[in-house]
């Protein structure tokens, strides 16, 4: 029996290598420094913990509605508005199974094979995937320092038609925000074009500077916006994330989640409810990311490496280090990762994973884990650095 063309064609996804191999050597006794891991090192909200430990008790947990539990579609709702002064209808939420089944949810409803929908490069390799191994076109639409690694109108005009545009702002593995007037120029353009404008936020919390900006102040009525408990709230496990879908289309989204989900798991549901009123700890954990944030942009130019992107949210930094590859007699990131893991233990994750074009010469460092093992690794990377073979 042989697995399907589809399945054989999509790509690994790079991340996880990364990690397994970082597991493996701290498994055989070796001390690993993580920077590869784009998760949060700390554990659900105690408030989370509480109403899980409840429900465990107390509750059936049977299936839901596919749409989700009426608690958390409101308190979703209600989120927007505390949080940006939005007025979103629950009508338009549908809870899903983290923001990757956002994704799947979200391609199948909009998209069909062999239409052209655009993803950002460098960016997060799964929109990719996920959209080829569905039968739709990909159209790689790279991204550089001249625009802050955002988007332009005139870029994508250069990209011909497009069915779909799928940006995320913050943006993995870059950290750039997209600002209000720049959320607008791309709706408009989207509008104008009859293009479906996606939009991930699921980095929306983790800013710097200033909050960045929710699409769904724009005036489209046609954009469609994912967000997920896993990086503000710290759950990545639980599986838990929502789609605001375009004006008309619940049903279509619904019928797709039901069939390929039934619904999210009902024990994050309701640890979901008890998130949205965790705000104090949560945002002592983006405090943290701060001071790992400096810790990294003060320290990685004493390396060398001083070719990064602006990570204004989000918890990496996207690093330029093709100057170091031939000094240290590496071929490409993927090798100067391993050299990293394997001489210094230091794990970074190579940018193949996000820009197929130009990876080979990008890493991407997380900050969400420990202040020490980043100051550490830092000072590691450092000394590797100024030497050369």
């Amino acid at each position: 029996m042989q697995s399907s063309d589809r399945s054989d064609a999509i790509k690994p996804f790079y991340v996880m290598e990364a990690v397994r191999a970082a597991q493996e050597l701290e498994a055989a006794g070796h001390e690993i420094l993580h920077l590869e891991v784009g998760q949060p090192s700390t554990k659900a909200p105690k408030l989370v913990r509480e109403a899980a430990h409840a429900a465990l008790d107390n509750n059936v947990l049977g299936y839901t509605m596919p749409h989700g539990i009426p608690e958390l579609r409101d308190g979703i709702a209600g989120w927007y508005d505390i949080r940006y002064g939005l007025d979103v209808d629950p009508g338009r939420i549908i809870v899903t199974p983290g923001a990757s089944g956002s994704c799947a949810v979200a391609f199948l409803s909009l998209f069909d094979v062999g239409d052209r929908v655009g993803v950002i490069e460098a960016g997060y390799p799964c929109y990719r995937n996920d959209l080829a191994v569905l039968g739709i076109d990909v159209v790689s639409i790279p991204v550089g320092p001249e625009t802050n690694y955002k988007p332009t109108p005139a870029i994508l005009e250069a990209h011909g038609r497009l069915d779909g545009l799928v940006v995320a702002s913050p943006s993995n593995p870059t950290g750039t925000v997209l600002n209000q007037a720049e959320l607008t120029e791309l709706s408009d353009w989207a509008e104008a074009a009859g293009t479906h404008l996606i939009v991930d936020e699921i980095y929306h919390g983790i800013t710097y500077d200033k909050p960045a900006p929710s699409a769904l102040g724009l005036e489209n009525p046609n954009v469609t916006v994912f967000n997920s408990f896993s990086k503000y709230w710290s759950m990545t496990g639980w599986r838990l994330g929502w789609i605001v879908v375009p004006t008309g289309l619940f049903d279509p989204f619904e019928r797709v989640l039901a069939n390929l989900l039934i619904s999210a798991p009902t024990l994050s549901q309701i640890g979901g409810v008890a998130a949205l009123e965790a705000v104090d700890e949560c945002e002592a954990n983006v405090a943290r990311y701060a001071e790992n944030r400096a810790i990294l942009l003060e320290g990685l130019p004493k390396a060398g490496i001083d070719q990064i992107a602006p990570p204004d949210g989000a918890f990496y930094v996207w690093a330029d280090i093709g100057h170091l590859l031939g000094s240290h007699n590496c071929a490409n990131s993927q090798e100067l990762c391993r050299r990293w893991l394997e001489d210094i233990g230091v794990a970074a994750t190579p940018g193949i994973d996000f820009d197929l074009a130009r990876g080979d010469r990008f890493v991407r460092f997380s900050y969400a884990g420990d202040a020490g093992q980043i100051t550490t690794a830092v000072e590691r990377l450092t000394s590797w650095c100024q030497r050369t073979t």
